[in-house]
């Protein structure tokens, strides 16, 4: 399913996928629109969510791009470079997290280093 990640004057297109972590993302694409307060940690963005999941194939290695539930914070994390924990370019998160999308815009990481803590988020279908 396509999803819509709007901030201040920014948009970009991401998709969620349904075959890694089934009960996840159909978690996520019910509870949408969401609305959110950006927080940044490294190369990531996360604000929490009225979402609350269990560990679905939970990873704590990810990719740039993904989209993922941290089910610690209850929150939606995007992943777009390293992070205070990772031990390579690639993210890391804080904790397993369960991916369940993938950011599909061309070149979103320069649109999300200008994201500020406390900047608001909203997630909707397109």
């Amino acid at each position: 399913m396509k999803i819509l990640i709007k901030m201040q004057q920014e948009k970009m297109e991401a998709e969620i996928d349904e075959k890694k972590n089934p009960k996840t993302a159909r978690a996520i694409i019910q509870a949408l629109p969401i609305n959110g307060t950006a927080n940044r940690w490294g190369d990531e963005i996360y604000f929490e969510i009225p979402v609350y999941i269990k560990e679905e194939n939970s990873q704590q290695e990810v990719e740039i791009g993904d989209l993922a539930y941290w089910i610690e914070g209850s929150c939606l994390c995007i992943f777009f470079g390293r992070t205070p924990v990772s031990v390579s370019n690639k993210p890391k998160a804080y904790s397993p997290v369960n991916v369940f999308g993938r950011l599909t815009s061309k070149d979103p990481i320069n649109i999300l280093k200008r994201v500020k803590n406390g900047e608001k988020i909203r997630i909707e279908k397109v």
